[in-house]
């Protein structure tokens, strides 16, 4: 077997060819145009347009679709390529959306690790007052690359939960919509690969990318845009592919609210990606063409507005939020049954908060803009919306204690991380209030409170639930279980040192310390030149930090990797859960349900007379 029996290949080998024909396209025209041939920008744009198409075309993900044009078949192929070896079908286009969620939620880790792995750099330069090893140009594209890497992994890890766990909770043999299911996921390869390219050229304007500095920066830039637009692309199909698999294919006896949990959160995210992510797509478009064709969206002197660019931006941005942490949230509704062996309290509530969030989501973008300058009354809406979405996310907290409350716990690594997500989520929420008040929000804007609180949001609300996801469901996927021991030292190391970082960003916010700045001893003058050494104090406490959580991640690579070969049999259900995709053999067979299936009962009714089953045959009930 050759590297280019991999798709995985042939498609990077297309995205170089594709965007070397882009490159020559423009240097072509432009000399038949009587120009200078070599204009750096506009070649590199359209190679990198050209260039995603040829990966799709090298990888095969449109394959089956050019062959339907000329009329010919093409059935599906289940299982490994012929002739190659198995682990093959995890490099290339396959329609299984098992494959594709190990696609997704693999590709979604590595960049968690990458954008962790900058956090790090950057962060150790940080631990000290003054510049000591990054230039500020340096630092800034780290910093800036942190964020997208980490929001990409974060996107792509969400992706790989529903792909994997949704069909297999409703019954379903596969999603609706298998091929484009495959195309969903491949387009994030070049999105990546852009992604990564930018920094050969290097950007510094923040993951914001707010203009006019990002209309006038390296052609960067460009990479950054249009990596955001194929990720997006990918998105807004990804999305279309779930509310189609959830409202088109339950079993018999499942009802909507008869769905795990789990699929509610992902149907509210998957409204929030199909609705609102066309709008971050077409800010970064507008920008790639104001620096292209010297359009005037964003530019005042054209009669332009940069705040336009921040209402479209944030319009999908802070909605984003929400498609990050109501998965989360899923997970831990849907674990928090199996290890208190108690029904979820408030099913239908919980439902129904997942809908509340999504639909209130997007009328509070903008109170990320309170020190822009718009209309005060705008202030007060947006302040007493934002406000407002502490109801529906009260819910959930009260239905998880009402849960916990009176169950027969049990504390193996997944439960760990669930309560420990729990516990960073409410630092989060805690925190949000201040932020969406005008009044407190305004000293605070843009200082490292905001940074502190953010994180606590997202790590509470998607890392440590995506942690638990992958503990739990482990065994459904390899057939094995973990190493308990390194998976609950994984949790000790992982849960303190998050708490003594967001808090600690938190801290040196309130005392005068500004996001996104390299050298605050020169920054901080003034009035606050006297919290300079407790500034640096609290660097240095979420530096270390920043390093044991990465410690702790690394031990959980190792002992998912090493428990995939020599863990110990996990048996079918260890776990005891009376989910669907629990009542089937572990790991999952090719075809997952030998036979259609049916539901009775209430879901998480453990304990309970009538419970929530998987039957055999739909026609058995």
């Amino acid at each position: 077997m050759s590297l280019m029996d991999l798709g995985l290949v042939r498609g990077l080998v297309g995205q170089v060819l594709g965007t070397l024909a882009g490159i020559a396209l423009v240097t072509a025209i432009r000399l038949v145009a009587g120009m200078e041939a070599w204009a750096q920008e506009p070649a590199l744009t359209a190679g990198i347009v050209l260039g995603g198409i040829g990966f799709l075309i090298g990888v095969g993900a449109i394959t089956d679709w050019s062959k339907w044009w000329v009329g010919k078949e093409t059935p599906f192929v289940h299982g490994p390529p012929q002739g190659k070896p198995a682990w093959t079908r995890y490099f290339g286009v396959d329609y299984n959306h098992k494959v594709i969620g190990i696609q997704y939620g693999v590709t979604g880790l590595l960049m968690i690790m990458i954008g962790g792995a900058f956090a790090v750099i950057f962060r150790t330069e940080l631990a000290r007052a003054g510049l000591q090893f990054l230039p500020e140009n340096s630092y800034n594209t780290l910093l800036s690359m942190h964020g997208w890497a980490a929001l990409f992994g974060i996107l792509i890890g969400i992706g790989g939960m529903a792909n994997y766990i949704v069909p297999l909770m409703l019954g379903a043999e596969d999603m609706a919509f298998p091929r484009l299911n495959a195309f969903a996921y491949w387009i994030n390869v070049p999105a990546i690969t852009l992604l990564m390219g930018s920094l050969y050229f290097g950007w510094d304007g923040g993951w914001t990318v707010y203009p006019p500095l990002s209309t006038i920066g390296s052609v960067g830039y460009q990479f950054v845009f249009w990596a955001v637009f194929f990720l997006g692309f990918s998105s807004i199909l990804g999305s279309l592919n779930i509310i189609a698999t959830i409202l088109l294919m339950r079993p018999p006896g499942m009802s909507l609210f008869r769905m795990p949990i789990f699929c509610w959160a992902v149907l509210a995210t998957s409204f929030i990606q199909l609705t609102a992510t066309q709008f971050i797509g077409q800010a970064f478009l507008m920008l790639s063409l104001q620096r292209l064709l010297g359009m005037g969206f964003f530019d005042p002197a054209k009669h332009g507005s940069p705040l336009l660019f921040q209402h479209l931006f944030w319009f999908y941005s802070h909605p984003a939020v929400y498609v990050f942490v109501l998965p989360g949230l899923g997970i831990i509704s849907e674990l928090l049954p199996v290890f208190a062996r108690k029904p979820l309290f408030g099913y239908r509530w919980i439902a129904l908060s997942s809908i509340g969030i999504a639909l209130i989501g997007f009328i509070v973008w903008g109170h990320h803009m309170f020190t822009s300058g718009y209309a005060d009354t705008l202030r007060v809406f947006f302040m007493l919306s934002t406000l407002l979405v502490a109801v529906p996310t009260g819910v959930k907290f009260f239905s998880w204690l009402g849960t916990l409350w009176g169950g027969k716990l049990e504390f193996p690594t997944p439960m760990l991380f669930v309560l420990g997500a729990i516990s960073v989520f409410l630092i989060g929420g805690l925190s949000g209030p201040i932020l969406a008040t005008v009044a407190s929000d305004l000293p605070l804007h843009d200082s490292y409170f905001v940074v502190g609180h953010f994180h606590a949001t997202i790590f509470g609300g998607f890392v440590f639930p995506f942690f638990a996801a992958i503990y739990y469901w482990f065994p459904k996927i390899t057939g094995r279980m973990y190493n308990e021991a390194m998976g609950k030292l994984h949790f000790w190391l992982m849960t303190p040192a998050f708490w003594a970082m967001s808090i600690g960003q938190m801290t040196v916010g309130t005392m005068g310390m500004r996001r996104r700045i390299a050298d605050y001893e020169q920054a901080m003058g003034g009035m606050v030149n006297s919290n300079l050494g407790a500034v640096e104090v609290g660097h240095i406490v979420v530096t270390i930090a920043g390093y044991v959580i990465a410690l702790g991640i690394l031990l959980m690579i190792y002992n998912l990797f090493n428990s995939a070969e020599v863990g110990e049999v996990a048996g079918d259900n260890p776990w005891r859960s009376r989910s669907p995709e629990w009542q089937i053999p572990s790991p999952v067979p090719e075809h997952s349900f030998a036979k259609p299936i049916a539901v009775v009962g209430e879901p998480y009714d453990y304990g309970l007379p009538g419970s929530y089953v998987a039957s055999a045959t739909a026609g058995d009930d």
